[in-house]
């Protein structure tokens, strides 16, 4: 039996441990979330002017984009789409480096390049001198010098395709994203695609599973549908934290509430996946609101009641861009994102250590 002594020291150990951060997603949504937390990246030099835990990210990133320049070189390079991949890795990477400015780079003009970034472009340089994508995402990260982990959902060439409430089938992310009937599910092609082995690792061994915020049906939901990731997911002792949208998105999700978001996840999940949802409490000024209504696009209500049927944790914050606003844009604040996976990750950390605590005790 382990003396009491002992099961302290261990658990001292292990709450001054990095917390470990798995974050799911895409687009926007994804690297604004990473661009926040590596602010507490083990290592970083921002990190060391703060107190607060540090933390060991990983970046679980969806790879069924077909459209812009990922699209055009996917299909003339068949390799999988680099775009968000890049974001993660630019988000990752300290502000004041040079190469993330190159990667973010974007050509304006010349044949063949314009509309091209940089750092789409580099990536598939490297992955014809690779042959691996997940290689070729490794090593472009050690060259980015990133605080952070980054991983393909799958390294398998998929398509998503999307099932519309007529029965009509969509296939294509880019085509998803622009059709107005309403999706009663996606599913990806092939479906026995299967997660990296480094992603299955990083799930057992995470403190907290972020999913979005970012495209619902698109960024988010395509993931799960990796078989073998949802059960991964499901099986971590981690807390699952879904950072619901502020806004509906045209083609996905007019007229979603907060909880319809969770049970359209949970549906393709085949079970309850989220622990918890983080929902944003600030106000949106009339005229920018009147602006997106122009639009057809309304916040996502926060219906709490159907929340708490769901069995959730409901956690509140200001979440809205003030730089976005005054760009007459509604986003996600990056660091308040960062400040809410702090704390949840240390709640997380703290109860898992209690629990592996007590379990030693018994024994």
């Amino acid at each position: 039996m382990p003396s009491l002594t002992r099961v302290s020291q261990q658990m001292q150990s292990r709450l001054k441990a990095p917390l470990r951060i798995v974050s799911i997603g895409g687009g926007t949504g994804l690297s604004t979330l990473l661009s926040g937390v590596k602010r507490f990246a083990a290592g970083g030099q921002r990190q060391q002017e703060t107190t607060a835990p540090t933390l060991d990210i990983t970046a679980v990133v969806t790879v069924s984009d077909d459209g812009g320049s990922s699209g055009r070189l996917r299909r003339d390079f068949d390799i999988l789409p680099p775009g968000d991949i890049r974001n993660c890795m630019t988000a990752l990477s300290e502000d004041e480096l040079l190469l993330s400015q190159l990667f973010r780079y974007r050509f304006a003009s010349g044949r063949g390049l314009k509309g091209h970034s940089f750092g789409n472009l580099f990536l598939t340089a490297m992955h014809q001198i690779t042959g691996d994508f997940a290689q070729t995402v490794k090593l472009s990260s050690e060259i980015l010098a990133i605080r952070g982990h980054i991983f393909p959902a799958t390294a398998a060439n998929v398509t998503l395709e999307a099932v519309l409430t007529d029965g009509s089938v969509v296939r294509g992310e880019s085509k998803i994203s622009k059709s107005r009937k309403p999706i009663r599910k996606v599913r990806l092609h092939p479906p026995n695609c299967t997660p990296l082995p480094d992603t299955l690792e990083a799930l057992a061994q995470a403190d907290l599973i972020t999913l979005g915020p970012g495209s619902l049906y698109t960024s988010v939901v395509p993931n799960i549908l990796v078989k073998g990731m949802a059960d991964a997911i499901e099986k971590s002792p981690a807390m699952k934290v879904y950072f619901v949208n502020l806004m509906w998105q045209p083609g996905e999700t007019i007229n979603f509430t907060a909880s319809q978001h969770v049970k359209v996840i949970q549906a393709h999940a085949k079970r309850k996946l989220i622990d918890c949802v983080v929902l944003n409490t600030a106000p949106i000024a009339p005229a920018l609101r009147s602006r997106y209504a122009h639009a057809k696009v309304e916040p996502v209500e926060n219906d709490m009641a159907a929340l708490d049927k769901l069995g959730l944790k409901i956690v509140t914050a200001d979440l809205v861009s003030d730089a976005a606003v005054a760009q007459e844009r509604i986003r996600h604040d990056s660091t308040a994102l960062a400040a809410v996976v702090l704390d949840l990750a240390s709640r997380s950390r703290a109860h898992l250590v209690r629990k592996e605590a007590l379990a030693a005790a018994k024994l």
